[in-house]
């Protein structure tokens, strides 16, 4: 099975908000679409996306799949974007710095 960037996966509004429904709990599509203005076909491809990107997983039961939420990969983006957390606070304090030396003068 061909992966799907993770940073790709999220990039999409829909997906996003699939995950924030995931993370109450495993759910089927049909739960999931009653949350949006889409149709359980369009869900399921949204779904598919997120699987391949490894942020969900799927477990047949009975006629029905339901999806779990697997955060390991968002653990990983996390971690990129700390480092990037880390130079926005620097910056951040260096001008707080400088505007308040601008304020005493």
């Amino acid at each position: 099975m061909h992966g799907v960037d993770v940073f790709s996966a999220l990039a999409n509004p829909i997906r996003r908000d699939l995950l924030v429904h995931l993370r109450k709990g495993p759910r089927n599509v049909s739960d999931l679409a009653s949350n949006f203005e889409l149709g359980r076909p369009a869900i399921s491809e949204h779904l598919q996306v997120l699987r391949k990107a490894a942020l969900v997983r799927e477990e047949p039961r009975g006629r029905e799949r339901f999806y779990h939420l697997d955060p390991r990969p968002l653990e990983e983006v996390g971690m990129w974007l700390e480092s990037f957390e880390r130079y926005w606070n620097r910056r951040l304090d260096d001008l707080e710095v400088l505007l308040n030396e601008e304020d005493a003068k």
